[in-house]
């Protein structure tokens, strides 16, 4: 591939940051990619695994920079980018991979210099797993990521070219249509299987010795990070509401039937749960660049 960078900073070096800078090297996206997060061993990881060509301090890492990217949690970004802001290249394009958008859209751009832009984005690609150790260079293959439309086409397109690049579906939304969705697709879901891990420890002491691969699917997101979901579930807490009141409505009236007895009525919610799913996975293949 063409470089479309000639030099890209990673400012966070976990999963998501990783992977980007991993990607983008062996991808040939960026004449250099140079990282930085707080951990040192995480910086002498990053050089060894070959994610970098070199590391440095945030603002150091930034000087030059034609992109740089966000991968620290969603409220450390504010800070982060007072931190850099100075060391910023004039026409520089700011990205990052927070889940959380239109806090950030209202927040980032009046720290930055006039003369640099941000674009946000969200790749929709991750793990329960953390760390530098879990970054793949394949994670955003076929993955969605949303390309924030509150900018200028042109440095839409740039952000858009690159996620592009590194094999991501890649769609347009405003920030806080993107923060409705998520919170159905990504927040909700995230919620119902930290919900029910909690419930589960009213379980009998002997149900997790018979649990199968049904339990696993279900949880597997409820092993998730606890600072970083707390942080996006906080973010968008406004977005959250609706979601949450249906899920306890649908909830409610699961309990009300089968406390009933009524399996006709259930058969039909469970059939009509089933049609909603087999919708959005047909409709989730989208087409690149859908609008709004």
């Amino acid at each position: 591939m063409s470089v479309l960078f000639e030099r890209v900073a990673v400012i966070g070096l976990g999963l998501l940051g990783g992977s980007v800078a991993l990607a983008a090297r062996q991808r040939g996206l960026a004449a250099k990619v140079v990282g930085a997060t707080r951990s040192r061993d995480a910086l002498a990881a990053a050089l060894s695994l070959g994610m970098v060509d070199e590391t440095a301090e945030p603002e150091a890492a930034v000087r030059g920079a034609d992109l740089v990217i966000l991968a620290t949690p969603v409220f450390a970004m504010p800070e982060t980018v007072r931190r850099i802001a100075s060391a910023l290249e004039p026409g520089a394009l700011v990205t990052d991979v927070g889940s959380v958008k239109a806090p950030l859209a209202e927040t980032l751009p009046g720290l930055l210099p006039r003369n640099v832009t941000y674009v946000g984005s969200h790749p929709m690609a991750g793990s329960h797993l953390r760390g530098l150790e879990a970054a793949s260079a394949d994670l955003f293959e076929g993955a969605p990521c949303v390309v924030m439309t509150d900018v200028a086409e042109a440095e839409h397109a740039r952000i858009c070219a690159f996620w592009d690049a590194l094999g991501a579906r890649v769609f347009a939304r405003d920030p806080a249509v993107h923060d409705v969705e998520v919170a159905w697709v990504s927040h909700l879901p995230h919620v119902l299987a930290f919900a029910f891990a909690n419930a589960f420890e009213a379980a009998p002491e002997g149900a997790g010795d018979v649990v199968g691969s049904g339990f696993r699917d279900f949880t597997r997101i409820g092993r998730s990070e606890p600072e970083l979901w707390s942080d996006i579930l906080t973010a968008n807490g406004k977005a959250l509401t609706a979601p949450l009141q249906a899920a306890e409505r649908a909830l409610s009236e699961l309990v009300r039937l089968i406390e009933a007895g009524d399996a006709e009525a259930l058969g039909r919610r469970i059939a009509a749960a089933r049609a909603t799913l087999s919708a959005v996975s047909r409709e989730g293949r989208g087409k690149p660049e859908d609008s709004n």
